[in-house]
């Protein structure tokens, strides 16, 4: 018996370092991942969640290189934690994205300061609080752990373990998804400030015409409740774009191989 366990220690060895390589990538990924790495979330629950990603994704992910099955140098250790918080942090884009998109719509329909800056979250206002809970929640329905480990594996097949992209590379792709993050916002959030448009010349309009009477006390009122009633209709639309960029992105990480 003692030798037949002899035989097996290897291959368990051979494992755990392979589950060790594969948590440092999926770890940091799980720290910036949408609704499971968001900081209400406590940190047991994550730490639980990126475990059990990872034993999720070794099975395939050790099948793409043959490198990980000893323990990993400091450098492969940094490589594999810095790729990690990449492609993670690309995620979270997109949370910045319904961020920003609902703090222009605010600004926009003079909602901005109404509940801005609750305790226990991020100062944004009101209307934005409601776009990421809600966008989070819509992808958590859709099956985001599904795509989530599918992004993972892919991440594999973009940046092999132990491999550093080079900084020409990295540079380039952060600057194309932080011209998509601020293009998609303003995208989701042009319904509002077309409207906030339409107010000020409305506004403006009446105000030269009846100089007298006092705009701002008739029009705040009406830019409030168009705001409101603007949000109601347009946000499942505007969920369900983001939705649909977001699993696009994660289906195919900036277009294929860098």
């Amino acid at each position: 018996m003692m030798s037949e366990l002899a035989s097996v220690l290897p291959i368990a060895e051979a494992g755990l370092w392979g589950i060790w390589w594969v948590f440092l990538r999926v770890g940091a990924i799980m720290a910036m991942l949408p609704a499971f790495g968001e900081q209400s979330v406590p940190l047991r629950i994550r730490l639980g969640l990126g475990v059990a990603f990872t034993l999720v994704i070794f099975p395939a992910a050790v099948t793409l290189s043959t490198g990980m099955t000893s323990a990993p140098s400091f450098v492969a250790t940094i490589s594999e934690l810095l790729v990690g918080l990449m492609f993670g942090l690309f995620l979270r884009f997109f949370v910045m994205v319904l961020q920003i998109a609902g703090t222009i719509a605010a600004q926009s329909t003079s909602l901005s300061q109404i509940f801005g800056g609750s305790a226990g979250f991020e100062p944004l206002p009101a209307m934005g609080h409601v776009l990421v809970v809600a966008g989070l929640a819509l992808a958590t329905i859709l099956g985001l752990h599904v795509h989530a480990a599918e992004y993972m594996l892919l991440s594999y097949q973009l940046v092999p373990p132990g491999v550093i992209p080079s900084a020409d590379v990295v540079a380039e792709i952060g600057v194309q998804e932080v011209g998509r993050t601020f293009a998609l916002s303003f995208t989701l959030a042009a319904p509002f400030v077309i409207a906030s448009l339409l107010y000020n010349v409305t506004l403006g309009v009446i105000n030269r015409a009846m100089p007298q009477l006092m705009v701002a006390f008739v029009g705040a009122p009406a830019i409030t409740a168009g705001g409101l009633a603007l949000l109601a209709i347009a946000a499942p639309i505007l969920l369900g774009l983001w939705s649909d960029k977001l699993f696009a992105f994660m289906a195919n990480p900036f277009g294929g191989p860098p």
